[in-house]
């Protein structure tokens, strides 16, 4: 019998908020000013846990992800190929025809109005696709 995971008992909102802390360096750090930066652009996301352990911001569908590894904090759109991005952020998978990434190294700066300008693409992009009619066959 598998023993019930201990993050079930926590919000998503918290066990993002462990996971930065635990982190105790840059990388916490700039996934935290991040996080804030995406709040601040939709106040109404919504925070989830999911793959065994990685932040999700959504509203109406993914706007990114935000991961952490030894070297970098990786913020993967999950629409990014259809955003505008004039200012170049994305720096990663980019070869996709669907996501694109941030990748943020130690010591480097992000644009904030135009990573927010991401992020309101991004669920305005959602937005737009859950109010579509669905297609349906002619007979």
């Amino acid at each position: 019998m598998k023993n019930p995971d201990a993050s079930q008992s926590q919000s998503a909102s918290e066990l993002i908020s462990k996971r930065i802390a635990d982190l105790g360096d840059w990388r916490g750090e700039t996934l935290d000013r991040m996080r804030k930066l995406i709040q601040e652009t939709e106040p109404d996301v919504i925070e989830e846990w999911k793959w065994m352990g990685t932040p999700v911001w959504s509203r109406d569908g993914i706007i990114c992800t935000g991961e952490s590894y030894k070297d970098k904090v990786k913020l993967t759109f999950a629409k990014g190929a259809s955003l505008k991005d004039p200012a170049r952020l994305f720096n990663s998978s980019l070869d996709g025809n669907v996501r694109r990434a941030i990748d943020i190294l130690e010591g480097e700066e992000i644009d904030e109005s135009a990573f927010k300008m991401l992020v309101r693409q991004a669920a305005a992009l959602n937005s737009a696709g859950k109010s579509k009619p669905s297609k349906k066959a002619k007979s």
